[in-house]
């Protein structure tokens, strides 16, 4: 009996794996390009040369190597709200917020269709069980009233649905639940490495410019006792 056969023979509810196995196919391609195509570190040394600009109060520096180095990474993206942010003056709260919020959006961006692939891994074995179930209660009502001639064919058939159904919900299955357990721990290694790197882009902004006022050219002049310790940490 060929595949095409078999899935025939596994009745109504084939259908309906066959629509979440292609949702699973479709959704792990498109999961698989996000996660190990799209998403992109920073430069190693990203943050201790963005650091140098800050330090020196030189916003406009820092926001053009940002668009140089690492303008299509979510870091760099998190990094320019809050360097934008405090070009325009806004205060503490405002900083944290506008970062926060952009590193919602990128996080979404890794996370937002990822469980997908659980729920149609569960739904295809529901479906699985299903078809199990209505091919034997046919098989067994078949038999009930069937000549004795008649009733080992028609045995035959329920089980064979049944066990298709079965064999055709797990197999759209198995895919999905394994996809979704690797890309949901890739998805946890992506956010925790931009939460981290985030945090500490958040506070060496908040620090380097802790009572900052801007100059007639829109740099930001950090405090003479975080000069000194800038000047002191490179010595």
């Amino acid at each position: 009996m060929s595949l095409i056969d078999q899935f025939h023979a596994g009745g109504f509810f084939m259908y309906f794996i066959l629509l979440f196995g292609l949702l699973t196919a479709g959704f792990i391609v498109e999961r698989g390009i996000v996660l190990y195509k799209k998403y992109k570190d920073a430069p190693q040394d990203f943050r201790r040369n963005l650091l140098a600009f800050i330090s020196a109060g030189d916003f406009k520096g820092a926001k053009n190597y940002i668009e140089t180095t690492a303008a299509d990474t979510s870091v760099g993206k998190v990094a320019m709200t809050g360097i934008k942010i405090r070009m325009s003056g806004a205060g503490d709260e405002a900083l944290q917020a506008r970062m926060d919020e952009q590193l919602t959006r990128e996080i979404s961006f890794y996370d937002k269709r990822t469980g997908f692939l659980a729920m149609f891994g569960n739904v295809a074995t529901l479906f699985g069980l299903l078809g199990t179930v209505t091919g034997l209660i046919s098989s067994f009502a078949g038999v009930a009233s069937a000549s004795p001639v008649e009733r080992a064919n028609l045995l035959s058939q329920g089980i064979s649905e049944a066990l298709n159904s079965t064999a055709f919900g797990l197999l759209a299955a198995i895919p999905a639940l394994v996809a979704f357990a690797i890309y949901q721990n890739r998805t946890e290694q992506i956010v925790s490495k931009m939460t981290e790197a985030s945090s500490e882009l958040y506070h060496d902004i908040l620090f380097y410019t802790d009572d900052h006022k801007e100059d007639s050219v829109g740099s930001v002049i950090p405090s003479a006792t975080k000069v000194a310790e800038v000047n002191t940490s490179r010595n």
